[in-house]
């Protein structure tokens, strides 16, 4: 079965508080706006996500710019075009700049209303995108990020609790100030935890007290040290690269194939972390996911503390070959005490999550009206 052209999309938006709250560079965040993207296409009801945050501190998107883009203009110009495949939504939406964890957001929900009709998962059709082979999967090592705690014993009490969870890989956020100390002390009592870092830009440029700085946690052992500098450093991050050993990981610097490509070609980064929406797509996320393998560079797949829509789809990237490190896809518990879909996210016991099986995303949206702030539906 082939699902037909674009019908209707709906933008809703939700309000779902955290277990705990997330405390990183850019701030402390207690409760989650999320931005979930809801189309038809013949009958074939779709759901994607746009991960925007409430503030532009991480990227220069927000929920509010982000859902006021999609109804004045991404959504009327698909609904133009009226397509009927995932792959068609790029080449609909090229005329506007930017915004591209919107458009990330729609192209989910039409790539999941397209495989719910063809009765194909979001994983099988990802891997048929990709170049690179690879045995399926049917469930991904998980890793764990930890906020800044601004107390060593609560940050050591977190990690004992996500460690004795399960969790494969831990990530702690760093910045000036709460680095070596907090992460010294993680690596004292946990020995060769499998341990990284996360630094959201949080060092900006590359002085002398940002690469001493960075260069101090060389001893600790580090899988990596991911965005130490300002996300449009790429000649920056090639220069700490040379200076240190531990590997060096982009994240928010990669927006693209584009820049991905001169990451590597500059010698920027090792490890790439590859979020969907910050790259405009799960599509264009495969495409950067083969450039990494061809380069033989590996890569893991980042979280923007989606709900269990986004999550789900992020489960379908990560089964591909070159995601050879834990991604950040912790349970639907370590964020939220109920999640928007009606089977949530759950870590097994060897440290593992199992992808959702069924068509599409394989979850299924429950009724959000508790949560519900506003919707939108346009066509």
């Amino acid at each position: 079965m082939t699902a037909s052209g674009l019908e209707s999309v709906e933008l809703v938006q939700v309000r779902l508080p955290l277990v705990e709250p997330w405390v990183t560079g850019a701030g402390t965040m207690t409760e989650r706006d999320a931005l979930l993207v809801r189309v038809e296409l013949g009958g074939v009801e779709g759901w994607g996500e746009c991960v925007a945050e409430v503030a532009p501190t991480y990227s220069s998107e927000y929920v509010e710019g982000a859902w006021d883009v999609l109804r004045r203009f991404l959504v009327p110009a698909l609904l133009a075009a009226a397509p009927s495949r995932g792959a068609e939504v790029a080449g609909a939406l090229a005329a506007f700049k930017g915004h591209r964890m919107a458009k990330a957001g729609l192209e989910a929900a039409v790539l999941d209303a397209e495989l719910r009709a063809a009765g194909v998962s979001l994983a099988e059709h990802l891997r048929a995108c990709s170049s690179v082979g690879g045995p399926p999967r049917d469930r991904v090592p998980a890793g764990v990020a930890v906020g800044i705690s601004g107390s060593v014993p609560k940050l050591l009490e977190e990690v004992s609790r996500r460690v004795e969870e399960g969790y494969r890989r831990v990530k702690l956020k760093v910045q000036p100030g709460w680095d070596t100390v907090p992460v010294g002390a993680v690596r004292e009592r946990f020995g060769d935890l499998a341990l990284q870092v996360d630094a959201n830009g949080a060092y900006a440029s590359l002085g002398p007290s940002a690469a001493s700085a960075v260069a101090e946690l060389d001893r600790f052992g580090l899988l990596l040290v991911e965005q130490p500098l300002a996300d449009d450093d790429l000649v920056g991050h090639a220069t700490l690269a040379r200076q240190i050993t531990t590997p060096v990981c982009l994240d928010e610097a990669i927006v693209s194939l584009e820049t991905a490509s001169a990451a590597l070609a500059l010698g920027a980064c090792s490890v790439v972390n590859i979020k969907p929406g910050r790259v405009g797509g799960y599509l264009e996320a495969v495409r950067i996911h083969d450039l990494c393998a061809v380069a033989g560079v590996p890569a893991w797949c980042g979280g923007m503390l989606e709900t269990g829509v986004g999550r789900a789809a992020n489960l379908a990237l990560a089964t591909l070959a070159n995601f050879a490190l834990p991604g950040d896809l912790s349970a639907s518990d370590r964020f939220w005490a109920a999640d928007v879909v009606r089977d949530p996210v759950r870590l097994e016991p060897d440290g593992t999550i199992r992808v959702p099986e069924g068509p599409g995303s394989g979850v299924e949206v429950v009724d959000l009206g508790p949560c519900t702030l506003r919707r939108c539906r346009l066509g």
